[in-house]
């Protein structure tokens, strides 16, 4: 059992959203997706006993970093696959209607609906009980390879949902750790950027606590993000991180809202994933945060848009970081509201 509640035996199965509890339950899950900043930038409307809508949060957009709104985007998606899997986990199917009225409300992303299904299988039940034990892992990793059968299981996630996750490696590897390097310089050089980031780090904020911050690698590889810039506890201590990182990167076909929320439902699947399997990760998004920029990495190519960079690998478990709980992001509905879609 995990805390969110142990999954359904077969039998009469209670709407999702039939009580206050099953609520706290769904949104629960849903808030436990990562995103970027630890921004949350959620919120959710329980319309009945079958449908929720997830919104943006947009005053949690974070206009320096991600003023395009794919971050922001990329992290709704991420809440929209544990929305989906915990709806799953009760013997419920997830229709998902995504942006289902972008010129009246931009900010409603999806209106998922709960209908009747099979049980789920038991590898939904394992990357449902794999949420409250996903962690973003900013420290050293010991620097074993992952098996090849372990990437081949997080490449089948990504396909699942959409997108494309290759492995980049050797000299592309070392470009790629370069423009990261290049983009996290030009992002900390910035005034603005330095002020935004200081919202969200350190203590009393809802973004990255100090604990999770992760040392500075000794040798600048991987070029992880510097949350000390935001004023929290000062420069981070160094530490020997891998030699030979391994990354992997999550591509979608577009590079539109749509988009980013299907790489955000792929993502979260990964990262399951990789839960499940012992495996540890964390994200790279800083060339994607310079748009445009000429080493913004933003250019389609083969496989489409690059939408996030992973570094995968071993290593110690990390701590959570704070979560808002459901009543801080469900909105009242409102009288006579009915959900949009069919």
């Amino acid at each position: 059992m995990t805390e969110l509640g142990a999954v359904p035996e077969a039998g009469p199965r209670e709407l999702p959203f039939a009580t206050p509890g099953g609520v706290s339950r769904m949104v629960n899950a849903a808030a436990a997706a990562p995103s970027v900043h630890n921004t949350q930038p959620w919120r959710f409307r329980c319309v009945d006993e079958a449908t929720m809508e997830l919104y943006a949060d947009l005053e949690r957009l974070l206009v320096v970093t991600d003023p395009l709104g794919r971050g922001l985007g990329v992290s709704c998606g991420a809440a929209l696959y544990n929305l989906r899997l915990a709806i799953r986990a009760t013997g419920h199917a997830a229709l998902v209607e995504t942006l289902p009225d972008p010129a009246r409300r931009p900010d409603l992303l999806a209106v998922v609906r709960a209908t009747p299904a099979d049980p789920p299988g038991q590898d939904e039940r394992l990357l449902y009980e794999m949420i409250p034990h996903r962690r973003t892992n900013r420290f050293p990793f010991d620097g074993r390879r992952l098996p090849a059968e372990v990437f081949t299981d997080l490449v089948h996630a990504a396909h699942d949902e959409g997108a494309t996750l290759v492995k980049v490696k050797g000299r592309t590897a070392r470009r790629v750790f370069d423009m990261i390097g290049m983009a996290e310089a030009t992002l900390a050089a910035e005034e603005r950027y330095r002020a935004e980031l200081a919202r969200w780090t350190g203590r009393d904020c809802d973004g990255v606590p100090e604990h999770a911050f992760g040392p500075r690698p000794r040798h600048g590889t991987p070029p992880l993000r510097d949350f000390g810039l935001g004023g929290g506890r000062g420069r981070a201590p160094v530490a020997d991180f891998e030699r030979e990182p391994q990354l992997a990167a999550l591509f979608t076909r577009g590079d539109g809202p749509l988009d980013w929320l299907r790489a955000g439902q792929a993502l979260q699947r990964v990262l399951l994933t990789a839960t499940a399997r012992g495996v540890a990760a964390s994200l790279f998004s800083q060339p994607l945060d310079l748009r445009p920029a000429p080493h913004s990495g933003n250019r389609a190519g083969p496989l489409g848009h690059v939408q996030m960079l992973i570094r995968l690998g071993y290593g110690r478990p990390v701590p959570r970081v704070p979560r808002r709980r459901a009543f801080e992001v469900l909105d009242p509905v409102e009288p006579g509201h009915r959900p949009i879609g069919p």
